[in-house]
């Protein structure tokens, strides 16, 4: 008779990440941190420089200055060029964490990657739904539905780096999986909805280029000399035939290969990520924030935001449309899959971080800018609600995470904690021998050293008291 099988443990949601993930998201969400400390200062730079009087005409003639070969169909205007130019480097390295997640991260487990893509698909449809239902009910425009659907991961961590606030590398993870997926869906988005026209010649010359660029991967080809000049022509011949020039980005990212080969220390994606990543965080985005955050604010179009239907779709889409859709997605699939939340951590915790997944600055701002192309006015003031609705949900998510803060200082010091000094945090070694005979000796050795300043203080007060002759005290200097 076969011995009764013992029921697996349940998998725990937003559990501890493993070493080398923790590692790589320590790494990936320093550079992103940075960045968007920059996203920021260019975004207050962008509307100081458009709302004070006297720089507001140079502000219009920077962003509409034209450059570039007419020839080629490329004589674009500066914010022409850093919407369709540099954000092209951004979702390259956003296709290059897309591929990493799939092949080498958290996404290639189906029942890991149940959880963030439940999650984000939820924080997009929601918004939309929530945006949709306000424009329907006031009699707007139904075009603006996907604005409110993206996530601002660099955005995000800023605002975690500003109040100081100590969040767990789970929550950290999670954050920057629900990111990389919203990426993947905000691309398709773009690409499906907002391709009004197709020149075939020039999208059958960007596909003959992407499938040079794959066979020059694949036979292991090497030299940036190659691949720069090759993904120009690629990224050029994208934004002539139609489709949003960006896609071309995120194609390339997505040949990259992410895994790692015999001799490898790291894969070629990595290593490109780790070269393109400072260049997208501190010079692609923060440009395009430069160039589309200039909105005029005043006081009657702040009260416009809150009271045209497509602008109050966008703010209530991104403050309470994707705090819903992202904790209900979390608690649905928890609730019915074998999955259970970590010890570690409360629902007000993933409630918390599903706020902050409400900053929809820099592909919200794109998305805005390709929904109501033509319409310069309602395209500004969608940007102004971009802006209000992503400031409301970092200032909902910091008195959230400033309430649990202490409890994430506490987790983030045992993440740490390494007293054995081996240069591995101590909670990855719990099951490993080696690391408690490591504890043992240093303890020892410790308890000898207390030990030894036990029998000195012993000796020297045994010393004293024979100094002292019996009886006597030291009260005014004289014998008791």
């Amino acid at each position: 008779m076969a011995a009764p099988r013992t029921p697996k443990a349940p998998r725990k949601a937003l559990g501890r990440l493993s070493l080398p993930e923790r590692a790589f998201v320590a790494d990936a969400l320093r550079t992103e941190t940075v960045g968007g400390v920059l996203l920021l200062l260019a975004a207050v730079a962008a509307l100081v420089w458009a709302n004070i009087p006297a720089l507001h005409h140079s502000y219009e003639s920077v962003s509409h200055f034209h450059l570039g070969p007419g020839a080629l169909g490329l004589n674009l205007s500066a914010a022409h060029w850093a919407a369709d130019g540099l954000l092209a480097v951004f979702f390259f390295v956003a296709g290059i964490e897309l591929k990493r997640e799939l092949v080498a991260g958290d996404l290639r487990d189906p029942r890991a990657a149940v959880l963030p893509v439940v999650a984000a698909l939820c924080g997009m449809a929601v918004p939309a739904l929530v945006y949709a239902l306000t424009s329907l009910t006031g009699h707007g425009s139904p075009r603006g539905w996907a604005v409110p659907t993206a996530t601002d991961i660099a955005f995000a961590l800023a605002v975690l780096a500003v109040i100081g606030t100590s969040l767990p590398s789970s929550l950290r993870a999670f954050l920057l999986t629900l990111a990389v997926v919203d990426d993947l869906f905000a691309i398709l988005i773009i690409a499906i909805f907002f391709t009004d026209r197709l020149n075939f010649a020039a999208l059958g010359g960007a596909a003959a280029g992407l499938v040079v660029f794959w066979l020059l991967l694949r036979k292991g080809v090497r030299g940036w000399y190659l691949y720069v000049p090759l993904a120009l022509v690629i990224w050029a011949l994208m934004y002539n035939s139609g489709v949003h020039a960006t896609i071309a980005g995120v194609a390339m990212g997505l040949m990259l290969r992410c895994t790692t080969r015999e001799g490898e220390q790291h894969s070629p994606g990595e290593h490109i990520e780790h070269l393109v990543r400072p260049l997208s965080a501190g010079l692609a985005v923060p440009m395009f924030a430069l160039f589309s955050a200039g909105v005029k604010v005043s006081g009657g179009a702040l009260g416009d935001v809150f009271t045209k239907p497509e602008t109050l779709g966008v703010v209530l889409g991104l403050v309470v449309g994707k705090t819903i859709g992202i904790f209900g997605g979390t608690w649905l699939t928890v609730r019915f899959t074998r999955a259970s939340l970590s010890e570690d951590l409360a629902w007000a915790d993933v409630f918390a971080v599903a706020s902050l997944a409400g900053i929809g600055f820099t592909v919200s701002l794109l998305i805005g800018e390709l929904a109501f192309a033509g319409d310069a006015v309602l395209t500004g003031e969608v940007k102004a609600a971009v802006l209000t609705g992503s400031l409301l949900a970092a200032l909902c998510a910091t008195v959230l995470l400033k309430m649990r803060n202490a409890k994430y200082r506490r987790l983030c010091e045992e993440e740490e904690r390494d007293e054995d000094l081996d240069g591995i945090p101590d909670v990855y070694e719990q099951d490993d021998p080696a690391y408690h005979l490591r504890m043992a000796e240093i303890h020892e050795r410790k308890a000898a050293e207390h030990r030894r300043i036990a029998a000195e203080k012993a000796s020297a007060a045994r010393h004293g008291l024979q100094e002292v002759p019996g009886g006597a005290g030291e009260e005014d200097e004289r014998p008791a």
